[in-house]
């Protein structure tokens, strides 16, 4: 009697086994079906289906269903609207959300628009690190899972669109791909423009009681910073938050840390009128002031061919000026244009870290940063662990957009010559380049933990950042 309730036991287990076996693969079934449906596609029409490593690209993001979760307003699978799965999901689609946003990059594919540097290289440090799709999805979303010729597919198309698009002349062929590009050696400007700029710059009359100028926050022979943790302004006044270098900021896709500036004319516009900063209340008062000069009057018609005077003229030349201040020439640039000499054994074991770590993922481009908007506490609570008031200063692009999105989210900053430009972060409330390090480890990338061999390899590799201007190396005082 025992032995045939056994069996009995027995049978009912494989019964229920089973039918699970049998739902699971029907459930799996379903939802193979449902994201080849629902997918993201492309017309007859699309330059993505003429390039065959690009098709090939779009191809993988397709099939692993990236949009689910990097994207709004998608149609997300059954189980998402089941409760307590639908708040699992939910924390992945913030997650997945606050982390990238994937509607830029299939639009590129579909219109044969060019990807941002920023989104080329998120891409790249996921499929290198093998992190996406995670794990979890994967148990409900067997075809998704990426094969390493889906993952090269990937990769040779981002090192396609960089090789087109984005390498900077002189690059050498091998490097032509990479994430980071030598600083060009110049860029097209207005040079009548230009001197008329660079005379505003060092102007103290733009500022309500002539003691400051443009350089007293951005001095050039400190890094295009003022050294302090936040700026000193008019009548001694401290701003709310660290100086960005004025060094290379041309390639800065807007400016600020929140980057209510879309150009470096409106950038040039917003410290004049701060009563933090230069403390001037009118630009029509200031333009009466530097008026009074003859030499300007001549100064502004050779530039503008008017003898009119006013704010956006000033600006305008301003910004002509700043476009002049790149620091071509690093260590680095000569090692990308081929010098191998040009760094030695730990410098580029510290450059190859800065890429498996994830740090090119963000700070990508020819400045190293500047190109994209990043959360400060991705992979951690950095404000709680930083203590103190969070500030109206810490909300960054939130301020600009009201967005909840944006909270808390910075622009990347610029990391050439770095080692002239601390304090670090917004806040400059860090002092060296390896707690720097470290921190970004921590709460920017998913690794968290960094040792100290690998933090002083990738200082080492950020001082080789450090580039020339004018054709003399950059002055300033390293970072401890």
């Amino acid at each position: 009697m025992v032995g045939e309730i056994d069996v009995s036991v027995r049978k009912a287990i494989v019964s229920v086994a089973v039918l699970g076996i049998v739902a699971y693969g029907g459930v799996v079934g379903y939802l193979t079906h449902f994201d080849h449906e629902t997918a993201p596609t492309l017309d007859t029409h699309s330059p993505t289906l003429a390039d065959p490593v690009a098709s090939a690209a779009f191809a993988a993001i397709r099939e692993a269903r990236c949009d689910y979760c990097h994207a709004r307003n998608v149609d997300l699978p059954f189980y998402f609207h089941v409760p307590v799965a639908n708040q699992l999901m939910q924390r992945d689609l913030d997650q997945g959300l606050r982390h990238f946003r994937i509607e830029p990059v299939i639009e590129a594919f579909q219109t044969g628009a060019v990807p941002s540097e920023e989104q080329l290289a998120r891409i790249e440090e996921v499929v290198r690190q093998n992190r996406m799709p995670p794990t979890l999805y994967l148990l409900m979303h067997w075809h998704a899972h990426l094969s390493q010729a889906q993952r090269d597919a990937l990769l040779n198309w981002v090192a396609a669109e960089r090789r087109a698009h984005y390498a900077t002349p002189g690059v050498a062929a091998r490097f032509a791909g990479e994430p980071v590009q030598p600083v060009p050696e110049s860029v097209p400007v207005d040079v009548a423009k230009v001197a008329l700029g660079q005379r505003l710059f060092f102007d103290k009359q733009l500022s309500g009681d002539g003691t400051l100028n443009c350089a007293s926050c951005h001095a050039l022979d400190h890094g295009g910073v003022d050294g302090r943790v936040t700026a000193l302004g008019i009548n001694g006044q401290h701003g709310p938050i660290n100086v960005p270098t004025v060094y290379d900021a041309v390639f800065n896709k807007s400016q600020f840390w929140n980057g209510r500036a879309a150009t470096l004319a409106d950038q040039a516009a917003g410290p004049v009128m701060n009563p933090l900063e230069m403390g001037s209340h009118d630009w029509t008062l200031v333009a009466d002031k530097v008026k009074q000069d003859p030499s300007y009057v001549s100064a502004f018609h050779d530039a503008f061919g008017s003898d009119d005077i006013d704010k956006d003229r000033m600006t305008t030349a301003i910004a002509e000026y700043e476009k002049t201040l790149i620091t071509p020439d690093s260590r680095f640039d000569r090692y990308l244009k081929g010098d191998e000499q040009a760094l030695n054994a730990q410098e580029k074991n510290g450059y190859a870290l800065f890429k498996s770590v994830g740090c090119s993922g963000c700070h990508t481009g020819v400045s190293l940063g500047g190109q994209a908007f990043e959360v400060m506490g991705l992979e951690g609570d950095y404000f709680a662990a930083r203590g103190g008031t969070v500030t109206d200063a810490d909300k960054g692009r939130y301020a600009v957009t009201g967005s909840r999105d944006d909270m808390e989210r910075f622009k990347v900053p610029n990391l050439r010559n770095i080692a002239l430009t601390a304090p670090y972060f917004h806040d400059g409330s860090v002092k060296t380049l390896e707690d720097a390090v470290r921190l970004m480890a921590r709460y920017q990338t998913p690794d968290h933990t960094l040792s100290d061999h690998d933090v002083a390899d990738i200082v080492a590799f950020l001082r080789t950042l450090t580039g020339t201007y004018q054709g003399q190396p950059l002055a300033g005082t390293e970072a401890p």
